[in-house]
């Protein structure tokens, strides 16, 4: 390969180089500003909706000095808690397919937690009081509810609560859940009174505080996630502090009205809670932080109705509370059954599509890449049964579909190499004319149709891939514990063997992922990746300019130290791109009789330095006597 490819492959390479050093600087967002001046109500908090009424809502975190209220328990296939009758609030629901380590008796992931526990996170339901009407004539956060029906929340068994004004106002909710992490809430209202009424139902999360398992990373959205008439928005908390303050919702606040279809909730970075109004109807999406209790809220508005007497008034909706299974989600996003249909399982026909819910996962900038990248390695992941091992499968078929570029690449690295004997005849003609060695050489590479650049099109390529993939390694949670085969618990995670410990061999840990220890000390997957990269550089002769050929030698041990934190099946893909590389480029270039010299070109450093002496030795002229001959 000529000097020219050589600085293309150099200059593709310097830059994917510091293209992942920029995304290896995971910058933490800033920790929010509490703003002391933030109008709130009366009991410290922001208000809930207030539609005609001009009081302020009850203070659910008053349920701190309550005594402790009675309980519906929830017991599905995927979740397990109870739904507290004050409020009717969701308030304890922990996942049962997930635990917090790869440790079988490790508590399982605990999602939402009531007032008064740490990272207090809850969802409830209620009516806002319209005129002629106060909070006391509506259910609140700290109402009683009763049961009228069901003891356990399972997905075959609804239950009913019920609950009065003592004014003519009676009020049902029925509380519906399927075998995954969706609920239905149904609340309706009974005018027995005299008067006509008018109610606002609502449905809001609060979250009290930042979550104690931030991430505060840019690579993955941790906040407030919604969808408004097609358009996604992402917030994270310290947004939501600098939100502009609305007096009228007393409180720093973004309120967007009148749409038609849409959800909002908080995101983490593997499990989700999110509002979902009746979808086609008209809602409000609210976002709130107050201050002075430092909760941040979101709340989902449905339009006021008035019930005359006698007659009586309903709204539904739909909460989700769980993981971010990208299966679970797509079916809940597309028509009833779809996924359901395609594997022959029981299908749900009476749940509404929700449209764009599988944007609540976060693809980030590539998304016309991570989403079918990902789409494929799920099904991979459920056609082999390894996620590893679906991963080495993903990498042939990405080989695959790049291959005609890459053909061309390594069909145009192998011509180049035949054009090496003219570019040094141009070379000794030019001379020290820059000007006249650059348009001769363009003439040489015109007339052999080659092109200098193809040699850094198959590293281009692959760095939209591998951001891709690092996000859809990172992000998604069927990655998450996910195993390889021996030490490789799970790929979600940087190589658990070390040098430090010689692998496992010596009686002592490995350092935590994270540490300069650790980053020294690296595992067995990033050495080969060294090895890999190493052995894929040698197919071609080192550059003849003794710095590029500096740097092209470290390169390879560079990014195994860079790749050595990041994720295990993120470094697995790279292993087998290699391989497949190697093996892609040194076929092509031997059926073009150009058979790359691998063993010569290890030698050649060697060779080098025994020659360069010689090289730069002065030739000089031995004087013979006149008359005779040398």
């Amino acid at each position: 390969m000529g000097d020219q490819n050589n600085k293309n492959l150099i200059l593709a390479m310097v830059l994917s180089m510091l293209v992942i050093m920029a995304w290896m600087v995971l910058f933490p967002p800033p920790e929010p500003v509490v703003d002391p001046n933030a109008p709130v109500t009366a009991e410290g908090q922001a208000a809930l909706p207030p539609a005609a009424a001009p009081e302020a809502a009850p203070d659910p975190t008053a349920a701190e000095e309550l005594p402790e209220a009675e309980r519906l328990t929830i017991d599905t296939p995927s979740l397990a808690g109870s739904i507290s009758l004050r409020g009717g609030r969701f308030d304890d629901l922990r996942l049962k397919t997930y635990r917090e380590t790869l440790d079988p008796a490790s508590p399982e992931v605990t999602l939402l937690s009531p007032v008064g526990t740490e990272d207090a996170f809850y969802a409830l339901y209620g009516w806002a009081p319209g005129a002629g009407l106060t909070y006391d004539d509506v259910p609140g956060p700290n109402s009683e509810w009763k049961l009228a029906g069901g003891a356990t929340l399972r997905p075959d068994a609804p239950v009913m609560l019920k609950w009065e004004n003592g004014k003519g106002l009676v009020f049902t909710r029925e509380i519906s859940v399927d075998e995954k992490f969706m609920f239905t809430v149904t609340d309706s209202v009974q005018n027995a009174g005299t008067d006509p009424v008018n109610l606002q139902p609502y449905g809001l999360i609060r979250r009290h505080g930042l979550p104690g398992d931030l991430q505060k990373i840019f690579v993955v959205h941790e906040g407030v996630v919604g969808r408004a008439d097609g358009i996604v928005t992402e917030m994270d908390y310290d947004d939501a502090v600098d939100l502009p303050v609305i007096e009228r919702e007393q409180a720093a606040a973004e309120v967007v009205e009148a749409m038609t279809d849409g959800w909002i909730g908080f995101t983490d970075h593997y499990w989700m809670a999110v509002l979902v109004p009746e979808q086609g109807k008209p809602h409000t999406q609210v976002t709130k932080y107050a201050a002075a209790s430092d909760i941040y809220q979101t709340e989902v508005r449905q339009p006021v109705m008035t019930v005359a007497p006698g007659a009586s008034g309903a709204a539904t909706s739909q909460f989700f509370a769980g993981a971010k299974e990208w299966e679970t989600i797509t079916e809940y996003q597309n028509q009833p059954g779809f996924l359901a249909r395609l594997f022959g399982d029981k299908v749900d026909e009476a749940r509404a599509p929700i449209p764009g819910f599988i944007e609540s996962i976060d693809w980030g900038w590539f998304s016309f890449l991570t989403k079918p990248i990902f789409a494929v390695l799920h099904w991979l992941h459920g056609l082999i049964g390894n996620m590893g091992l679906a991963i080495i499968a993903l990498t042939f078929v990405l080989k695959v579909i790049v291959l005609p570029l890459a053909y061309k690449s390594y069909v145009s690295m192998a011509r180049m190499k035949e054009l090496q004997p003219e570019m040094e005849a141009l070379k000794e003609r030019a001379g020290d004319d820059k000007q006249k060695l650059q348009r001769e050489m363009m003439q040489l590479y015109k007339e052999k149709k080659v092109n200098p650049a193809a040699g850094c099109l198959p590293i281009l390529i692959q760095i939209p891939i591998f951001f891709s993939l690092y996000k859809v390694i990172f992000v998604t949670i069927e990655l998450r514990q996910a195993p390889f085969f021996g030490w490789i618990k799970d790929l979600s995670l940087p190589d658990s063997s070390s040098l430090y410990n010689f692998f496992g061999l010596l009686p002592w840990g490995a350092p935590a992922h994270g540490s300069i220890t650790a980053l020294i000390f690296i595992g067995v997957l990033p050495i080969l990746l060294g090895i890999t990269m190493w052995l894929q550089q040698k197919l071609n002769p080192a550059p003849t300019d003794p710095i590029q050929a500096s740097i092209f030698a470290y390169m390879p041990w560079v990014f195994m130290f860079m790749l050595g934190g990041f994720a295990s099946g993120l470094v697995v893909y790279w292993i087998t791109n290699n391989i497949i590389t190697f093996s892609q480029q040194y076929l092509i270039m031997w059926s073009h009789g150009k058979r790359p010299a691998i063993f010569d070109n290890i030698r050649a450093k060697k060779a080098v330095a025994v020659t360069a002496p010689a090289a730069k030795t002065p030739t000089t002229t031995a004087h013979t006597p006149k008359g005779k001959k040398k």
